[in-house]
């Protein structure tokens, strides 16, 4: 399995060699903030999987569970293509919106669903959280 991507000029690109280990729908406030969006997407990889081209620039922010969280972002168009959360390094959270192909993606797990938008619907069969699980 492979996946590609990058940011939208083309600067920073990305190889994933793993599939992923979850995909998650976050309806947290940053990532509602971070998206421009209802709530966020990630694509939970190991970080052994991920093979970058081009230069990141990175924000730290404490998250709504109380975690630091960096963001990893392409200096010129300002598309976050990761993130990574202290102490979980051996993991990298990749925005999968950036990948080339995106038709095959289905949320796995809904998170922080107690701060998600009334009008967003969460199917039956993606795993639920009201925070941010363990």
């Amino acid at each position: 399995m492979e996946y590609t991507g990058g940011c939208q000029c083309g600067q920073v690109r990305y190889r994933v060699t793993a599939a992923p280990l979850r995909t998650v729908t976050c309806h947290c406030k940053e990532c509602q903030r971070q998206s421009g969006s209802a709530f966020g997407m990630s694509m939970i990889v190991s970080g052994e999987s991920l093979k970058l081209t081009g230069e990141l620039k990175q924000y730290t922010r404490i998250a709504d569970s109380g975690n630091e969280n960096t963001g990893f972002f392409c200096p010129d168009c300002g598309v976050r293509i990761f993130q990574q959360i202290k102490g979980r390094e051996a993991v990298v959270v990749i925005k999968p919106g950036t990948l080339d192909e995106t038709s095959w993606l289905r949320p796995t797990d809904a998170v922080w669903l107690k701060r998600k938008q009334d009008w967003v619907s969460v199917p039956d069969w993606v795993q639920h959280a009201e925070a941010q699980p363990a």
